[in-house]
């Protein structure tokens, strides 16, 4: 018997110029594999976070979404529920859709922690946070959690944030965990970099970048030439892909 449009699974990302994403091939894949036949993941690529009541609206077999650039805070307001954690955070990745109802949680924290954690060593007590999105939050939320003291560095910095004028080497020898969330260096504008005094870095350094493509951003590596310990976000992004696929199985 064919399948009908009803008859579908469906998941999808919510986010702005997403056709780069990593989670249409990741979750595709992933149900090939498993055999899920009737599921499906799709982009929806929306101007404006009013685009998802209508969506919502129009489709009753839609079961979650992952969302990403630039909606993880604005989406907020249009959930049902929000999981405390999330609520802490600030900021919402995933949501799962029971009837009616839209719950919103928060996978980036999960991701982060478990990926960077093999990397941290005892004298990584402070570090710096490039950028203040959705998923600086999370990262924000971690470190508190690790005991990991913190400061935000943004170009038009708030209250008790740094600009990145002010990154000198007093900074940096005292921040030696150097996290970018900013999309500065994404494919394709690889040779973009957060506005570092790179010269600074040592080998006491962690670098590490939530961006997936390229494997080394231009900030990772110029890290790297200065002997800094790297990683990249691909392994955050399978993980908090997969507790995800947890929360709307559960």
């Amino acid at each position: 018997m064919e399948k009908t449009e009803s008859d579908k699974i469906r998941f999808g990302l919510i986010g702005k110029n997403i056709s780069y994403s990593f989670s249409r091939g990741y979750f595709t894949k992933k149900f090939s594999e498993m055999g899920l036949e009737r599921h499906s993941y799709e982009n929806f690529d929306f101007d404006h976070i009013d685009q998802f009541k209508g969506l919502l609206e129009q489709n009753s077999n839609i079961k979650g979404f992952n969302v990403t650039i630039p909606y993880k805070e604005q989406v907020m307001p249009f959930l049902s529920k929000i999981d405390p954690e999330a609520q802490a955070i600030g900021a919402v990745n995933t949501i799962k859709i029971i009837g009616q109802q839209t719950i919103g949680f928060n996978t980036d924290a999960y991701g982060f922690q478990k990926s960077i954690e093999p990397h941290l060593r005892v004298h990584h007590k402070k570090a710096l946070i490039l950028g203040t999105g959705g998923a600086s939050k999370a990262v924000a939320f971690v470190l508190n959690k690790l005991g990991i003291s913190y400061k935000f560095v943004s170009r038009s910095p708030k209250e008790g944030q740094l600009n990145y004028t002010e990154l000198n080497k007093e900074v940096l020898t005292d921040h030696t965990v150097i996290v970018n969330c900013t999309p500065l260096g994404t494919y394709p504008n690889i040779s973009d970099k957060p506005d570092l005094p790179y010269n600074f870095i040592t080998d006491q350094h962690l670098l590490f970048d939530l961006i997936y493509n390229p494997e080394k951003t231009a900030f990772l590596l110029a890290g790297e030439q200065q002997g800094g310990k790297i990683s990249n976000g691909s392994n955050m992004l399978k993980f908090q892909a997969e507790k995800s696929w947890e929360i709307w199985n559960s």
